[in-house]
């Protein structure tokens, strides 16, 4: 079991009045780190994809309420997208009964989060949950083993099951994406046609660490640019893909409304394109590199609230930088690379930024992934 960065966060949190509700993919350890959690307390599990549950927790008066609970001090609710409505009996919950203390955890932020956020405004905490983290990984593993498997982690990734079937990653991530993640997108975005999904996907994987525009995705797919856009936000709602602006702000000929998406995990990535050859093998090392990195900072930058805005940088004359960070008025960019071969950051930008350059290769890769 991986001792997750956001446990202590949430332990400190307990008996505050408020629900403590983690979001996430599924099979990212949502339930396992909360059952860790509760594992010497006595509570209530309810388990949202049982239909009973669903009846039970479907609009109940607060004497229903009252009889479930009976005299249990801590509440478990899993999977709670699955309600029509939940915000308003977690609402009753936490305003009627003040001495029981909430767990409640969504596989997506679809419906999640617009039935929580008006109902529970003041109401709650909320942290996101996303595929383990190299330095979760590195904790658990040490030093010298998380080096060993560094390639072997660009090419399956870090959610926990398939770190815990080594020798089945293959299988497992087939499994994850055909039987997972789409799950949710499918059962809570309308999406009538799958296989555009499938493509889009595809298209992604293909693109990642290179700007990606609706109107090129519109014409390869053959479906408009505004269906592009939703699907790509439905994407991201499901923890799969994420965005990556661009920032531009004094230069004139700075590329200003483009974007880049990143995979959460390299695994889903190549799963999702099958290919699972290894790097000595493949065109795209660098771009798996990048997008490894890019999505362990994200990690970082979430669950230690460091409040940082990511971005990448380019000019209309193919100047540009991998990745940058503004944080407390202060810039950092990085360039990313695989081995260093004397790469330079455009001085362009440090100048007129006043900004810190940093080369990230195998040899100093921690100090950005573990902040």
């Amino acid at each position: 079991m991986y001792t997750r960065t956001i446990e202590k966060k949430i332990k400190e949190k307990f008996n505050s009045r408020k629900a403590i509700i983690i979001v996430g993919a599924r099979q990212v350890g949502k339930t396992t780190l909360l059952q860790k959690i509760l594992k010497n307390k006595d509570y209530l599990y309810l388990d949202a994809d049982d239909p009973a549950t669903r009846s039970l927790l479907n609009t109940p008066t607060t004497e229903q309420i009252r009889s479930f609970i009976g005299e249990h001090k801590y509440i478990f609710l899993d999977e709670a997208q699955r309600i029509p409505g939940i915000g308003l009996t977690l609402k009753i919950i936490t305003d009627q009964f003040k001495n029981v203390q909430l767990f409640v955890s969504g596989s997506s932020s679809f419906d999640l989060g617009n039935e929580l956020n008006e109902p529970l405004t003041g109401r709650k905490w909320e942290y996101e949950l996303l595929p383990i983290s190299w330095e979760e990984y590195e904790n658990k593993t040490g030093y010298i083993k998380a080096e060993q498997q560094i390639e072997n982690r660009l090419l399956f990734g870090l959610y926990p099951e398939v770190l815990n079937n080594q020798g089945k990653e293959r299988e497992t991530l087939k499994n994850l994406v055909n039987s997972y993640l789409y799950r949710d997108i499918l059962a809570f975005s309308n999406i009538r046609k799958p296989e555009i999904l499938d493509k889009l996907l595809q298209a992604l994987a293909l693109q990642i660490g290179s700007e990606v525009n609706y109107n090129e995705l519109s014409q390869l797919i053959e479906i408009n640019k505004i269906t592009v856009q939703k699907y790509i936000e439905i994407l991201e709602k499901g923890y799969i893909v994420f965005r990556l602006n661009s920032f531009s702000r004094n230069l004139r000929n700075e590329i200003k409304k483009n974007r880049k998406i990143y995979f959460y995990d390299n695994g889903i990535r190549n799963m999702i394109i099958g290919n699972f050859n290894q790097l000595n093998l493949r065109l795209d090392k660098g771009a798996l590199w990048e997008n490894f990195l890019i999505s362990e900072r994200l990690k970082q930058n979430i669950y230690k609230d460091t409040f940082a805005k990511m971005y990448f940088w380019r000019t209309k004359q193919q100047q540009e930088i991998d990745y940058l960070e503004e944080k407390d008025g202060k810039i950092t960019s990085f360039e990313f690379k695989w081995k260093n071969k004397n790469k330079k950051i455009p001085q362009t930008f440090l100048d007129t930024y006043n900004a810190n350059g940093v080369i990230v290769d195998r040899s100093n890769f921690r100090d950005f992934i573990k902040i």
